[in-house]
């Protein structure tokens, strides 16, 4: 063995040996720390006040008063739309546990920041007083309506998302049920293996049916907080096959045949609608992009000759 490769092994032993000392001598202490903070929080219980601080800035003060404030905003307002409104949130899936008072309160605040800093952007262009004041109304009017077409758009995807994970949700019944589940578990086995809202809407069901309400009530209470008419439909079929007594198995291959040829159908319209929905972006952008470079090269010609014969 050369001088070099004993040079070699004898730092590469050293090097292994105080690696193994360093480790040893290390997770002693790693072990005496995590007993001395298990030691902590077992002997020395927190408070709820140490609870409470322990929870983020924004958790402990922004969010609570933000949330006050909206209320407060909220009860100067009617109430006579109240219903509607909480209606409308439970449709939306109770985006943010939004109250109605909130919601209110909501569109108020909004109101009032964006139309604050309309008429301050207004000051700074030096803007008459008629025209700051017209800036203010515009800014106020557009708050008041933002939240408003913010929960539309959030209904629209909840009901849109509910209606396309239907047909879906009801072939998987189908073979629960087949399988020898009852309807309850079947509902129960959708909710648990799809996490959307058609999913939560079905472990809502089951749950209020273990409370003690009555199977042909929590559809019926499935059926207003989604208000969709294929769930609706849906409901409707059940409960009566429920109080005639007919075999739900049957029920399920029936309404998941019908919701799939709809789903079909209903693709194929999409399909033939999509050329008329193409014909306004070809005519706005394609056309004239294709305009100028097929007919550009010709443009100074024409003009010389129109030159040319003045």
């Amino acid at each position: 063995m050369t001088a070099e490769a004993t040079l070699f092994l004898i730092s590469g032993l050293v090097s292994a040996s105080v690696a193994s000392i360093w480790i040893a001598l290390r997770s002693p202490r790693d072990t005496i720390s995590i007993r001395k903070r298990f030691r902590q929080y077992v002997d020395t219980p927190l408070t709820a006040e140490d609870l409470e601080l322990q929870q983020p800035f924004y958790e402990r003060v922004i969010q609570p008063w933000f949330r006050q404030t909206i209320q407060r905003l909220g009860r100067l307002t009617p109430m006579g739309n109240l219903e509607e409104i909480a209606r409308q949130l439970t449709i939306a899936g109770n985006p943010g546990d939004l109250s109605p008072i909130d919601f209110i309160g909501l569109r108020l605040l909004a109101g009032l920041c964006l139309g604050g800093l309309a008429a301050f952007y207004a000051i700074t262009l030096r803007t008459p007083p008629s025209q700051i004041i017209l800036y203010g109304a515009l800014g106020a009017l557009l708050g008041l309506f933002l939240p408003k077409i913010w929960l539309n758009n959030r209904i629209k995807k909840r009901k849109k998302a509910i209606t396309k994970a239907l047909p879906d949700a009801l072939d998987m019944l189908t073979i629960c049920v087949d399988a020898g589940l009852g309807f309850d578990a079947a509902m129960l086995k959708v909710s648990q293996r799809w996490d959307n809202p058609l999913g939560q809407e079905f472990a809502r069901v089951v749950s209020e049916m273990r409370m003690g309400i009555r199977r042909a009530d929590a559809l019926r209470h499935m059926a207003e907080r989604t208000d969709v008419p294929e769930i609706h439909a849906f409901v409707a079929v059940l409960v009566q096959a429920d109080r005639l007594g007919v075999s739900i198995t049957d029920i399920l291959h029936t309404q998941s045949e019908q919701l799939r040829t709809r789903r079909r159908q209903w693709a194929e319209e999409q399909a033939r609608k999509a050329p008329v929905k193409m014909l306004f972006p070809m005519i706005l952008f394609i056309f004239p992009a294709l305009f100028i470079v097929i007919l550009g090269p010709a443009v100074p010609r024409f003009l010389e000759a129109l030159a040319s014969m003045r």
